[in-house]
């Protein structure tokens, strides 16, 4: 059985592999070693990101490690990874539409034992490493941008960043507003909103609010849905560019399940998936 359901791996794999450039061998003899597909290697890249497993344990006499590490680095530099997540975005945009209108932002604290240029103590660990990922989603919980820091960086300080991803996914409707919770109850956090030209609704410091309060409890089932891959939760990478490459990925297999699951209400199509795992 695959890491993923086929109807949600099969055209992410598809559209992936369509973007990747051309290959030309400039080796007189072409090469020492027959290369390893890329389809093969793309699979198991994706069991990396559902196991959380180290490369040794997912590579085997097909795909050894040090190819999945040589690969993945190719196609970080290529930068195809967030080349894909927009396409995503704009293919659920279309079919769906994005409700940008109210737009659930927090921060999720992960682990990292491995430490890296994304990593810092935790304030929820016992100082032990880990990744703060300030993610702002849309209305129903599509991730429309993700920003990793060390896990110790406050909310506020990572809020103009993540605001800042919104320009990718197009104009924002004049009345968009921010649903907040009180870690951006302060003066920082609401001046850069007001330089984002947004509307805010913070929940206060000093009154218990219910987290169904507002439109704020979206992110929270966004982040669990980034935190049910196993790389996710427990990030072994330490350059910023691989965190990147894998949460970009994630926000691809969120997008296009969400794209599955909710097309269901509004198209017919032969091959309609009946697997209850995306459900």
């Amino acid at each position: 059985m695959p890491a993923v359901p086929s109807c949600i791996l099969d055209p992410f794999r598809t559209q992936f592999l369509a973007l990747l450039p051309e290959r030309v061998v400039t080796h007189p003899l072409g090469c020492h070693r027959q290369r390893i597909d890329d389809t093969v290697v793309f699979d198991k890249l994706i069991e990396v990101l559902v196991f959380g497993a180290s490369y040794e344990r997912i590579g085997d006499e097909t795909c050894s490690a040090t190819t999945l590490r040589c690969r993945r680095d190719e196609w970080i530099g290529l930068g195809i990874m967030e080349q894909l997540r927009l396409i995503a975005l704009a293919a659920y945009d279309r079919m769906i539409g994005l409700d940008l209108q109210d737009l659930p932002l927090d921060g999720c604290i992960t682990k990292a034992p491995s430490g890296g240029e994304c990593a810092g103590p935790s304030p929820v660990d016992r100082a032990k490493d880990g990744i703060k990922r300030s993610q702002v989603a849309d209305g129903y919980g599509i991730p429309l941008g993700t920003v990793p820091a060390p896990a110790n960086r406050p909310d506020h300080a990572l809020l103009d960043a993540t605001l800042d991803t919104l320009a990718q996914v197009g104009p924002l409707p004049d009345d968009a507003r921010l649903h907040l919770d009180a870690g951006y109850d302060n003066g920082p956090a609401r001046d850069v909103i007001d330089a984002h030209g947004l509307q805010s609704e913070i929940a206060p410091k000093d009154e218990k609010t219910p987290i169904q309060h507002g439109g704020r409890w979206v992110i929270e089932r966004t982040n669990s849905w980034c935190n049910n891959f196993g790389k996710i939760r427990r990030n072994t990478e330490r350059r910023r560019a691989c965190v990147d490459f894998y949460l970009a990925a994630v926000c691809i297999l969120i997008t296009i399940r969400s794209l599955i699951v909710r097309a269901w209400k509004h198209y017919r199509w032969d091959t309609r998936p009946r697997s209850p795992r995306i459900r």
